[in-house]
């Protein structure tokens, strides 16, 4: 496995591997990975004959200066396992190479970017998420980019960007990956210890609540959301929301009906999680 610092290497080696006949698969990642990164790099050699990751923890899509700092980094492991998996080319820039002097452009995907974690965080945030995918998407001109299902609102606006924008290539969402008791593979959940670790198995609960009401015949979503968000205090958290919304659209369902997406944030100790569901009630 090659990495690269720069855009012009970048360019360089697909070029090459597009004048050799391969296709290019291309999985965007902000580093610290763990086995749903790993999943996804798996999925890209099965689908690609060359396969680029990148590794850049994007400045613009934090709006807690103190989350940016906290944010787990170690290439020389995170080189180690993309090797390992088979990656072609790592992709890790400083960030002048990727936000020169003077950048002055954004991308904005409206509305999607507004509601759920655009509220909790701002809009600003999945501003910086655009803005830097697009970028790479730029870069890389992929013909098939991977993402998890985890960060199932992300997943969502770079699909539209992509359609919107029409840059030429397929996207993947690939299914979330859990610890063994039930966690979401996070990268900040390496800052979880002790209680903290145990109590974050809230979130889950949370979404194993909602989605049994669900199948018990419940369709208010407004009483599945408390009675989702009652069961995660009684393990001691508070979720920042519950919500239940359309899967595709992101908009509120009253009566649930359709592919529902079921998403919470809470804090648990020093860290910030997210999670989610999809229930598919169109039959």
């Amino acid at each position: 496995m090659n990495t690269a610092r720069t855009v012009a290497e970048v360019r360089a080696a697909v070029r090459a591997a597009r004048a050799a006949g391969k296709t290019v698969g291309f999985v965007p990642t902000m580093g610290a990975f763990h086995a749903g990164h790993l999943s996804l790099m798996r999925r890209a050699r099965e689908r690609s004959g060359f396969v680029v990751v990148s590794l850049f923890v994007n400045p613009a899509q934090f709006n807690d200066p103190s989350d940016l700092a906290a944010y787990p980094r170690d290439e020389r492991a995170d080189a180690a396992m993309a090797g390992a998996e088979g990656v072609d080319l790592l992709f890790a820039p400083e960030a002048a190479e990727l936000y020169a002097p003077g950048h002055a452009t954004t991308v904005i995907v409206r509305g999607l970017s507004d509601v759920l974690e655009g509220a909790a965080r701002g809009a600003a945030h999945f501003h910086g998420v655009t803005t830097i995918v697009a970028k790479l998407f730029n870069v890389v001109q992929p013909d098939v980019a991977f993402f998890g299902q985890k960060d199932a609102q992300q997943a969502l606006i770079v699909r539209r960007m992509a359609r919107d924008l029409d840059f030429p290539l397929a996207i993947e969402v690939r299914p979330t990956v859990r610890e063994a008791d039930g966690l979401a593979m996070s990268s900040r959940n390496v800052r979880l210890t002790g209680h903290d670790r145990r109590r974050a198995l809230a979130l889950r609960a949370g979404l194993t609540a909602a989605e049994r009401a669900i199948a018990a015949g419940e369709r208010d979503g407004a009483r599945i959301a408390e009675a989702a968000a009652a069961t995660m205090r009684e393990r001691g958290v508070a979720p920042e929301y519950f919500a239940l919304v359309s899967a595709d659209t992101l908009e509120p369902v009253d009566p649930l009906a359709g592919r529902i997406l079921v998403a919470v944030a809470a804090p648990v100790g020093p860290v910030r999680l997210i999670d989610n569901v999809i229930v598919d009630l169109t039959a």
